[in-house]
């Protein structure tokens, strides 16, 4: 863990006739004694002024600095201990580097929890809060040359050794709940220029954010359900599909958990039907993991026509409206625990998505029908029917909504389309509002597993943060090589950890907040520099924190930011 001690004295410097005091801070950084704040407090008059009470005059200027949302985020990072692990994994800095490899990674994850910006634009970011007094670094080490430079160290193999590290921290000294696991993958649009050949990893796929015209970057999270924790990342190209990504992650996972938290047999990897295969399967039937997840309903005809009337209340006070039916299936592969559930919430949200979808086809019929009537087409009848098709494409709109066509010749076709009401009732009934879980997990209730389930929020909800543009942001991303791009990945990931972790350790004192309002919370605690006229032209600086609310003040003592106020 990087640490440093300071040891503040007075020094006095004589100009002429006149001896003026400095209030001096030095501290060893890199194993090297170092000056590294010094504030003029004025001649021995003005002190004497200062220690008796008696007035100091107005000030000329002030300055706003941030602190609260700052000061939060390194305690954390601190604790983590990121700065050393990162130095101790990739050992001593470049002989030419302004600072070491830890310093920056944990500059860049600070940045990242509190205004994401690019390396370009730290210096400026930085002036404006109080980082030069928690983080004791030349002003010529914030030039986003010198970062980017001393990123040229790192190696997928340091990556995977530091996050292993951090993994170790986050158990020994946070003390996270890791029996409940959640695993999914999501990815995220990059601006790489087509013809780049230096980043095979952003590749065009599917895109999650709809920007299907900008290559992509995949990763996959595993996190823990005891605050979203993220355990383990996996960064792959864009264009491969989840379930090819899931085995490397359970692999990863089970290694590390071996190295930083023993061999245990209650651990429960929680994944959705995107990672369904029976290889996948049988990994996790192999590893020493328990699992909840769930299977596509189409591919149990049987389990959905069960009656719901054979259905049983789960319990009305933790999942009101929830009704489920327990058997075995066979699947993947092997014979499960299957728990069919029924949500009135769910059957509701589907009911309205579908009756939109429904809604859109016909709009579009409708106008393929007046433009038909028209004679307003040159497409021949296979090419027509092949646009209705698109039409009719989205899941389950062509088991309730039919379209005819009549006629050989452009002039000569008609369109007709109706909706089938009773087929509508039929699969509303069949599969709106149902899921169907499996699992290993023979000694949970239902309420458990149904609970494990649900927890997916957790990694969802994750994703959602780091597409946050204001805090723990993956963009902007500005790089061009894989390397770059691996680091980035790097750094944003210890950044929604860190956030994580903040939101944890306030919830555990009793302050609730979600990562946006704490660091909003945070950020209105700022210190305040006043400058007063000195003799000779030299300016007088005191520094003092603002008023603080009720929260704002709870949130001062669960960081401790007492120890990175200014003192006076």
């Amino acid at each position: 863990m990087w640490k440093y001690l300071t040891i503040a004295y007075l020094v006095g410097k004589k100009q002429g006739n006149k001896t003026y005091y400095y209030l001096t801070e030095s501290a060893r950084v890199d194993g090297k004694p170092r000056i590294v704040s010094q504030r003029y407090l004025g001649s021995a008059e003005e002190v004497t002024a200062v220690i008796e009470g008696r007035s100091a005059g107005d000030p000329k200027h002030s300055r706003h600095l941030g602190f609260g949302d700052v000061a939060a985020t390194w305690s954390v990072i601190e604790q983590l201990g990121i700065s050393g692990i990162v130095d101790d994994v990739v050992g001593a800095r470049r002989s030419d580097a302004s600072a070491s490899l830890g310093t920056y990674i944990s500059l860049a994850v600070l940045n990242r929890v509190v205004a994401p910006t690019s390396k370009l634009g730290f210096g400026p970011w930085a002036e404006r809060t109080v980082l030069d007094r928690l983080c004791p670094v030349k002003a010529k080490a914030l030039d986003h040359r010198r970062f980017w430079d001393a990123m040229d160290q790192i190696t997928p193999a340091h990556m995977k050794d530091i996050e292993e590290r951090v993994t170790g921290a986050i158990i020994e000294r946070f003390g996270v709940d890791l029996s409940g696991l959640v695993l999914d993958m999501t990815n995220f649009a990059t601006y790489i220029d087509s013809g780049n050949t230096k980043a095979p990893i952003a590749q065009r796929g599917h895109a999650k954010q709809k920007r299907v015209d900008l290559r992509l970057v995949g990763l996959g999270l595993i996190v823990s359900t005891d605050g979203g924790i993220p355990l383990l990342s996996h960064t792959y190209p864009g264009n491969r599909a989840d379930v090819s990504q899931f085995p490397i992650m359970v692999r990863d996972l089970v290694e590390r958990f071996a190295k930083v938290a023993g061999n245990r047999d209650d651990l429960t990897m929680v994944y959705d039907a995107g990672q369904d295969s029976t290889s996948n399967q049988s990994l996790i039937q192999e590893s020493p993991l328990h699992f909840v997840g769930s299977l596509p309903p189409a591919h149990h005809r049987d389990l959905l026509e069960i009656p719901k009337s054979d259905y049983a209340t789960v319990d009305q006070d933790r999942f009101p409206g929830v009704t489920a039916y327990e058997t075995k299936t066979t699947a993947l592969g092997g014979e499960y625990r299957v728990i069919l559930c029924h949500s009135v919430k769910f059957f509701d949200k589907q009911r309205r998505s579908f009756t939109q979808t429904l809604a859109k086809a016909e709009v579009q019929l409708t106008n393929i029908q007046a433009r038909l009537e028209r004679s307003k087409t040159k497409k021949s009848k296979e090419a027509l029917l092949s646009e209705i098709d698109e039409v009719l494409s989205p899941r389950w709109v062509k088991r309730v909504m039919t379209a005819v066509v009549v006629g050989d010749t452009p002039p000569e076709l008609r369109l007709s389309f109706s909706t089938d009401e009773e087929a509508l009732l039929v699969l509303e009934e069949e599969i709106f509002g149902k899921r169907i879980l499996f699992t290993d997990r023979d000694d949970w209730s239902t309420s458990q597993v149904i609970s494990a389930y649900r927890s997916q929020h957790y990694v969802e909800s994750d994703f959602k943060q780091m597409k946050d543009t204001k805090v723990v942001s993956f963009s902007p991303m500005f790089h061009w090589s894989e390397q770059k791009i691996r680091v980035h990945v790097l750094y944003c990931t210890l950044a929604l950890t860190v956030s994580r972790l903040m939101v944890r350790q306030a919830a555990l004192a009793g302050v609730d907040l979600s990562v946006r309002e704490l660091l909003r919370e945070l950020s209105e605690i700022q210190e305040t520099v006043l400058l007063y006229p000195g003799e000779r032209g030299r300016p007088r600086v005191k520094r003092m924190l603002t008023e603080m609310g009720d929260t704002q003040q709870n949130l001062y003592e669960i960081f401790n930011l007492d120890r990175y106020a200014p003192k006076r």
